[in-house]
């Protein structure tokens, strides 16, 4: 049983996870949740047992010194809490660590222990992969879920996705089976520019965040962060001219495809964003919340997460 002390009761709590790893490319997903945690003034108040899930031969402690004292951060998953304000605040648990060596299930069924202990009401799972998308459009992503209802009712794709998979496919699948109703939002970072950081990417992540959850987030140095990525990625791009021709067809291909998506829905999508960062707060209208998930105990959920 987890028992949280000095964790005030939560408004309205959403999860954001990410992980660093195979799910993470250009950091883009953990440097989001980073964002968030600075921004906000996150406040760490649960760490998962690195010896339970980690090879440390993979990912190594580090020794640092404190005033002289040698110290030893262990890789692992932490969560914290921030409160967001405004005429309808809501508090986001984050959670921000290492895609686990091991133990997978066990993993998600300690982070869904908090999470309903918390009373979480959904679940959001950042990711970032690699793709034949140029550098000078806008960062594709794409939200998708396993629930059929909740994929419509938050406009989002009902996965349909078989192949190799990392944390972020376990974890939707388990808080499914789990009834905690879960999304997993995915930035496409151009493959030939994959090398950490991508704050074009990160800030594409934040902007769909806010979307889904109706808050308006903090975002810093991160437009000017994007833009001067971008500027830095076109001069080497500029200086290749294969690399320049192959930019260009990915850019002749991309524009094809989304010139009948250039719809009235993307067009009002932006100009609510603008509204809401304009006034300060969240968007006029109710937050569309999913359904609570039940309390841990129940016979099927332990059944189901074990055959996850």
């Amino acid at each position: 049983m987890i028992e949280l002390e000095g964790v005030p009761e939560l408004i309205d709590p959403v999860m954001v996870a990410a992980f660093e790893g195979w799910n993470d490319a250009g950091d883009a997903a953990s440097t989001a949740v980073a964002h968030l945690d600075k921004e906000w003034k996150g406040e760490v108040f649960a760490a998962l047992d690195a010896e339970d899930y980690y090879d440390f031969q993979v990912n190594r402690p580090t020794v640092w010194m404190d005033a002289g004292v040698r110290k030893i951060t262990w890789p692992t998953t932490r969560l914290s809490v921030v409160r967001v304000g405004g005429e309808k605040p809501r508090d986001l648990v984050l959670v921000r660590g290492i895609e686990p060596s091991m133990r997978w299930r066990s993993f998600c069924n300690e982070l869904l222990g908090f999470a309903h202990e918390l009373g979480v009401e959904l679940v959001v799972i950042l990711g970032a992969l690699l793709g034949d998308t140029p550098h000078t459009r806008p960062v594709p992503i794409s939200g998708t879920t396993s629930d059929a209802d909740l994929a419509r009712r938050m406009d989002l794709e009902e996965t349909k996705y078989e192949g190799p998979t990392g944390i972020v496919g376990i974890l939707q699948e388990a808080c499914t089976h789990a009834g905690v109703p879960a999304v997993s939002l995915w930035a496409a970072v151009p493959h030939y520019v994959s090398q950490p950081p991508n704050p074009k990417a990160t800030l594409a992540l934040l902007n769909r965040l806010e979307d889904l959850i109706d808050v308006r987030i903090p975002l810093g140095e991160l437009p000017e962060d994007a833009r001067a990525w971008q500027v830095g990625v076109d001069q080497l791009a500029a200086e290749d001219s294969e690399v320049a021709e192959y930019v260009q067809s990915l850019e002749e291909a991309r524009d094809t495809a989304e010139l009948p998506e250039a719809s009235g829905e993307a067009i009002a999508r932006e100009f609510e964003r603008y509204l809401r960062r304009r006034d300060g707060g969240p968007s006029a209208g109710d937050r569309t919340r999913p359904p609570m998930p039940p309390k841990p105990g129940a016979k099927d959920d332990d059944e189901d997460s074990s055959d996850d």
